[in-house]
């Protein structure tokens, strides 16, 4: 029977009760259980001061460290557990900086090192690249430069590590002259080199970082790696490729860096091949490759893709946790299936904000306004702080669902109650919600009361409600300004067109097009994808390239007239050309979703539902064809546009045309 004083020990390892426990499976108890379980960690600090193993340097400090591991929301405990060690040696010491430090507290990582010196305690190379980084986080060059001179004094430039960190601190403010001088001291060294390469990438120096890379004679896989990752965050993913295509060996995290890179910069398709290769070649993916992936899937709208990853995720036993729970949380929610994002949700053991902020997201997305309210309650209780992003996905429900009461509070609340500043997001945001209401005057006089300059986003919010409201007068005043704002920006030029168009006023369209020419702008070209059987088929407006290119316009054919007999009309104001009315009908049904569905439809069996994704607005005719299309052929159509899901199901729309 345990009494208050004594702890129980039930988890903890039975030993031989005549030897006492050794420090071995102190440690194994703090590196392997404790990090996951604050209770056991606390048991093994009891057990740690009742057998006078506190008194051993390597045990208090492997108790530090184990208190700063932020799943145990640490606080100030692992200082709380430094100031109780005795004359603490150099491993306590570092261990207690680097616990400032990866609590975000880099300042306070200083001030222990201040300490440190002054107790006479001799660091070693292990004190100075945790120093170094945090000197870089708070962008410090003055106090990187005092570290610098202490590793001078003592003796560590030689050390490659300690050299490779000083090479960051000063790359990470543009210092990249000083950050040679360091890398050219002594011995070349592999690890400084790539530190480097790594540092000129970041400055935007390629030519520099490309000279330093073919300089080496000996290159590892990090080398590669640091190149491929400089290139691709530079957006020269094709110069990135043919360095990777050069690697005479790849690990796991070229491909990582290789498919990110393409997800990043918008090349969701050859991610996808890059992962297939990925497997090819027998290397086994982790986490983040898995969440880049989803990320890809969720893109393009490859379902069964999306499936597969979830399947090998649970086949080797890999967590789902904040980065891959979330990513596959939102790839399920981006690809229609709510369903199986809630799934996930509920499943995932950690859930951090970004998972909340997934799945509120998800939901505001697809209209549900009022469950993804219920989920912020929820989070609410579970008292999971929110953040920005959380209002984003909350605000953007209250829009897509028309609930504007609930929107004002939640803004209200946002500041009032958590504290979070509102940023020019959240004022898009509220601006759309006014603006889908028809309340343009008040979202106009919202915009001219920001505390900050309006974005073009912002303004483009209310030009897109001046459209569905046909506010002529109010659209057109901000339709120019926006020209001016954002003049490579083709959406300012095609709404305003299309505002245009609709009042008939078509010697307006003309000199909008006009202008558009003019600057050199072009309209993005509107594409849409289809998954079938796991391969991604896109279409453009008026394609006629796909090897069943004709089946797919004998079936448009055969819904024209079929929709024809139930009274379908179709919208020519959406076209934005004063062409005969009967060239501006063939022009709608030539849009890159009629497509896609068609080809769904000959595609799959009877019943069989359709999920197509469209990287532009959908059309209010595309809109009301679908609507007609689920309901003659008893098809559920599934259309992500760029702004929300459209479920059809009988004739109807899940965002009841408010869109």
């Amino acid at each position: 029977m345990t009494t208050t004083t004594e702890l129980p020990y039930h988890h903890l390892p039975t030993e031989n009760p005549n030897q006492p426990i050794s420090q071995k499976s102190l440690l194994n108890l703090l590196t392997t259980k404790c990090t996951t379980s604050l209770h056991l960690l606390k048991q093994t600090h009891a057990l740690i001061l009742k057998t006078n193993h506190f008194q051993d340097h390597f045990i208090a400090g492997s108790l530090i460290k184990s208190y700063s591991n932020p799943f145990h929301n640490p606080s100030t405990s692992f200082l709380q557990v430094f100031h109780q060690v005795p004359n603490p040696n150099v491993f306590v010491w570092n261990s207690v900086i680097t616990a400032c430090v990866d609590n975000n507290d880099p300042c306070l990582a200083l001030v222990y090192y201040s300490n440190m010196v002054g107790s006479n305690a001799k660091p070693n190379k292990f004190t100075y690249p945790v120093l170094f980084k945090a000197c870089m986080v708070m962008k410090c060059v003055d106090y990187g430069v005092q570290v610098h001179c202490h590793v001078v004094k003592n003796g560590f430039m030689d050390d490659g590590y300690v050299r490779s960190a000083a090479i960051r601190m000063y790359s990470s403010v543009g210092r990249v002259v000083e950050a040679r001088m360091v890398c050219d001291y002594g011995e070349k060294d592999v690890v400084c080199f790539n530190a480097m390469i790594d540092g000129y990438l970041k400055c935007g120096e390629i030519e520099s970082a490309s000279g330093s890379f073919d300089s080496m004679t000996k290159k590892n896989v990090g080398t590669w790696n640091v190149m491929v990752t400089g290139l691709v965050k530079c957006g020269m993913v094709e110069d990135a490729r043919k360095v990777f295509d050069e690697m005479p060996e790849r690990d796991e995290i070229s491909w990582s860096v290789m498919i990110d890179g393409y997800n990043k910069n918008g090349c969701f398709k050859e991610a996808l091949e890059g992962f297939r290769a990925m497997l090819r070649e027998e290397v086994k993916p982790k986490k983040f490759v898995l969440s880049s992936v989803a990320s890809a899937c969720a893109n393009v709208g490859s379902l069964d893709q999306g499936k597969w990853i979830h399947a090998y995720a649970k086949q080797n036993s890999i967590e789902l946790d904040g980065v891959l729970g979330t990513a596959l949380v939102d790839m399920y929610a981006k690809l229609g299936r709510l369903d199986l994002a809630w799934d996930v949700f509920e499943t995932m053991k950690r859930k951090e904000v970004s998972s909340w902020n997934a799945m509120i997201g998800g939901l505001a997305m697809h209209g549900r306004a009022k469950d993804a309210i219920e989920l912020f309650l929820q989070m609410e209780k579970k008292r999971v702080q929110p953040d920005e992003i959380t209002f984003v996905g909350l605000l953007n429900a209250c829009a897509h669902g028309g609930l504007v009461d609930v929107g004002l509070e939640c803004f209200d609340r946002m500041q009032d109650v958590y504290g979070v500043e509102p940023t020019v997001h959240h004022y898009g945001c509220m601006v759309d919600l006014l603006g889908r209401a028809g309340w343009l005057a008040e979202a106009e006089e919202l915009v001219y009361n920001m505390p900050m300059t309006p974005s073009p986003a912002v303004w483009g919010a209310l030009l897109g409600a001046c459209r569905v409201h046909e506010n002529i007068d109010m659209g057109e005043k901000i339709g120019k300004m926006l020209i001016e704002l954002d003049p490579q920006n083709g959406g300012r030029y095609a709404l305003l067109s299309n505002i245009y168009a609709k009042a008939g006023r078509w010697d307006d369209v003309k000199k909008v097009r006009t202008l558009m020419k003019e600057n050199g702008v072009k309209t993005t070209t509107g594409r849409s994808t289809i998954d079938i059987d796991g391969i991604v088929h896109e279409f453009k407006i008026g394609d006629s390239d796909h090897p069943r290119a004709r089946e797919i316009y004998e079936m448009v054919e055969e819904m024209i007239v079929k929709l024809e007999l139930e009274g379908y009309v179709p919208k020519t104001s959406e076209v934005l050309f004063d062409i005969e009315e009967g060239e501006k009908e063939t022009t709608l049904w030539r849009h890159s979703e009629k497509l896609a569905i068609a080809f769904g439809l000959i595609s799959t069996s009877p019943g069989t539902p359709i999920r197509v994704t469209k990287n532009l607005r959908m059309c209010e005719d595309c809109h009301l064809v679908i609507k007609l299309v689920s309901c003659v052929y008893k098809r559920d159509i599934v259309v992500r546009d760029r702004l929300r899901f459209h479920h059809f199901r009988n004739g109807k729309c899940s965002c009841k045309d408010f869109w």
